[in-house]
C-alpha cells in the first residue's frame, strides 16, 4: 500500500547450540544488553531472566524502541529469540549479529517481518 512499516521484527531459530551456552543466564543477559547497545537501542531496565528447572531459561529486555527476548531449550540445543524495533531498521540486524556471536557455533535461521 505504500505505507512505511512501524517496525522490523526479526525472529531467530538457532540449532546445535552448546547446552552450556543455553543455560548460562548471566552470559545471555549480558548478550541481550550488548545487542541492544550495538543496535543503538535504549534499554529501559536490566534484562529480566527466569531459569526453569532443568536449565532452560527465558529472558526479556524492554527497550524504548520495543524489545529483545529469548527462550532456550538446552535439551534440544535450541534457542528462539526475537528483536522488535520501531527504531533504526538496521539496528535489528546488528542486535541479532551480536546475539548470534554470543551463542557460538550452531545453525542460525533468521526471518524478517515488517510490522504495521
Amino acid at each position: 500500500m505504500g505505507v512505511k512499516p512501524i517496525g522490523i521484527h526479526l525472529l531467530l531459530d538457532a540449532y546445535e547450540i552448546s547446552p552450556s551456552h543455553l543455560t548460562d543466564a548471566p552470559r545471555l543477559a549480558q548478550a541481550l544488553t550488548e545487542a541492544a547497545l550495538a543496535a543503538q537501542m535504549t534499554p529501559l531496565s536490566a534484562p529480566v531472566v527466569h531459569v526453569f528447572p532443568g536449565g532452560g531459561l527465558t529472558a526479556f529486555l524492554p527497550l524504548a524502541e520495543s524489545h529483545l527476548a529469548l527462550h532456550t531449550y538446552p535439551e534440544r540445543g535450541y534457542i528462539a529469540a526475537d528483536c522488535f524495533t520501531c527504531g533504526l531498521p538496521e539496528g535489528a540486524d546488528r542486535a541479532m549479529t551480536v546475539l548470534c556471536s554470543a551463542l557460538g557455533e550452531g545453525h542460525f535461521e533468521i526471518r524478517r517481518l515488517e510490522r504495521g
